[in-house]
């Protein structure tokens, strides 16, 4: 990797910090996308890790695209409509395929502004606590463009039809504090205490079986798009994997002489 994504992991909590803060942590380069691609390929290979947060370095946690590309016709902005068409297909279109697909649960910390594609990013993530210093805007339109990077499909299904068209069609940015009311964060805190915060959420969450945090999550993701009659088939498959796993034998057990669990990720 080139070095835009910091990895850090302790206790099966990967901390993932785009590391750009000079830029404000912009998406400018597909390699920095394909960065988020081997992180979640990464994570996926290794069973140990029960949860990710992902944040930016510096004063915000991402302004998206490099405005200044845009203007020079750089980067996503070079070439004809079908080289800008797969410039986006082989770039940042990679970063939702990975990273909101991915098995293991996720917390957005975040820390600063979170614009355009930067929100996006967030809405990726399964999980958002937010600085009292985060703002956050779908401003594709401001620049006369669409959201080309999933935020069309995310953000609806993260603040409901009505105010996600609010958000893209108007470009505003709106505050933390807004950001809690409508249900695009869970939690706004103090900034010297988001990090804490957020690793917190996470630990609340790594006590439980990794096998079964992975098969949770991926049973509510798969029922956001069938009928009730194949979400149930999927969970009763789901159900006899987990069964069959050390670590419920060992939460039953724990239960039952009423002790705290020791799970080994089998």
């Amino acid at each position: 990797m080139s070095g835009f994504l910091l990895y850090e992991e302790s206790e099966g909590i990967v901390t993932l910090t785009m590391n750009r803060p000079e830029e404000r942590n912009a998406l400018t380069e597909e390699h920095q996308m394909l960065e988020f691609v081997e992180v979640c390929a990464r994570i996926k290979r290794d069973p140990s890790v029960k949860v990710l947060i992902l944040t930016g370095a510096g004063t915000a946690f991402s302004a998206g695209g490099n405005v200044k590309s845009m203007r020079d016709k750089k980067g996503f902005s070079a070439g004809s409509p079908v080289e800008i068409r797969d410039a986006y297909r082989n770039g940042i279109q990679q970063i939702p395929l990975a990273l909101y697909e991915l098995d293991v649960p996720t917390i957005a910390a975040v820390n600063g502004p979170a614009i355009g594609a930067g929100m996006d990013i967030t809405c990726m993530c399964d999980l958002r606590v937010a600085s009292e210093r985060a703002i956050f805007a779908s401003s594709f339109v401001k620049l006369g463009i669409v959201p080309a990077d999933g935020g069309a499909w995310l953000l609806s299904r993260t603040v409901g039809q009505t105010k996600a068209l609010e958000m893209m069609l108007t470009g505003e940015a709106i505050d933390a504090n807004e950001a809690r009311a409508i249900g695009l964060v869970t939690k706004v805190v103090p900034h010297e205490s988001l990090m804490q915060e957020a690793r917190a959420l996470a630990q609340r969450i790594a006590v439980n079986p990794a096998r079964t945090l992975r098969l949770s999550k991926r049973l509510l993701r798969e029922s956001q798009h069938v009928s009730l009659a194949t979400s149930l088939e999927i969970a009763a498959a789901y159900q006899a994997l987990a069964h069959y796993t050390k670590d419920h034998d060992e939460a039953v057990r724990a239960f039952l002489e009423k002790r705290k669990p020791e799970f080994t990720g089998q």
